[in-house]
């Protein structure tokens, strides 16, 4: 991957796991244009990167993200890097961006998550938290509402709950977070990270085109009638059918052997 100068973020990479880190400390990782566009060019360069198999997205310090950073928006925050696309700060094409991605993106919610944050944890593939961490929609407590990221809730939050949690600005511990769909689990804060590892590991075992060609099919049928769907998916498994992953995938199957995928 190649190497930005990064002012709100960290990238890292260990073997076929990138880990990304929000990295605003002082203002609880709050999101701003900046980081926006910082991400962007993370999950970009994360894509086009062979190695990277896995994505992980956490905070530094004590919280996840705190949700956006109104200050560096107010004073019109000006990055370092040049704007992604052209318009790097968008955080909704930064949201549908993480919703179609090719690659696995673990959220390691280490603390709280709110408003744009939750956001973020909502978009990822996975989500996992520390049952230390309160996930929630404060923005009517400010005069605002929970608007883009309402749209990524929407397909994780049964519709009654999602109303109750945004009409109410409520903040939500990680155990509830999970019980509606929030989070896959919630693990003590000790066991956050050997839990992610181990996510990871199983993810990087499986065959990276069928999991690209699904996360994209996933996406790209999602709200669709079924007449439509079906098509998209049946092209989709017709790609897949003729890589040569799915013929050493078969293959190992019928000798019995794991199989060792070659990402064609």
């Amino acid at each position: 991957m190649e190497a930005r100068a990064y002012r709100k973020i960290l990238v890292s990479a260990e073997g076929p796991v990138c880990t990304i880190t929000l990295n605003n400390p002082d203002r609880r990782n709050a999101i701003g244009p900046e980081m926006i566009n910082e991400l962007r060019w993370a999950l970009s360069d994360a894509d086009g990167d062979a190695a990277v198999r896995v994505v992980v997205l956490t905070g530094s310090g004590k919280a996840f993200c705190a949700g956006a950073d109104f200050a560096a928006i107010t004073a019109g925050e000006d990055g370092g890097l040049a704007p992604f696309d052209g318009d790097g700060g968008d955080y909704a094409k930064l949201l549908a961006t993480m919703n179609g991605y090719g690659k696995p993106i673990v959220a390691k919610v280490n603390g709280h998550a709110m408003g744009g944050g939750l956001g973020l944890v909502a978009s990822s593939t996975f989500a996992l938290a520390s049952s230390a961490a309160q996930l929630g929609t404060p923005e009517v407590d400010v005069g605002l509402f929970p608007m883009m990221i309402m749209a990524v809730l929407d397909r994780l939050v049964p519709r009654r709950r999602l109303v109750q949690m945004m009409l109410l600005g409520e903040r939500l511990d990680a155990h509830e977070a999970a019980s509606i769909g929030l989070l896959h689990a919630a693990h003590a804060p000790e066991a956050l990270d050997g839990k992610v590892a181990t996510l990871c590991a199983t993810l990087v075992a499986k065959a990276p085109l069928a999991i690209r060609h699904g996360l994209q099919a996933l996406a790209a049928q999602d709200g669709r009638r079924l007449e439509e769907s079906l098509p998209i998916l049946r092209a989709e498994l017709g790609v897949l059918l003729g890589t040569e992953d799915a013929r050493e995938g078969l293959m190992a199957f019928m000798q019995k052997r794991p199989p060792a995928w070659m990402g064609r």
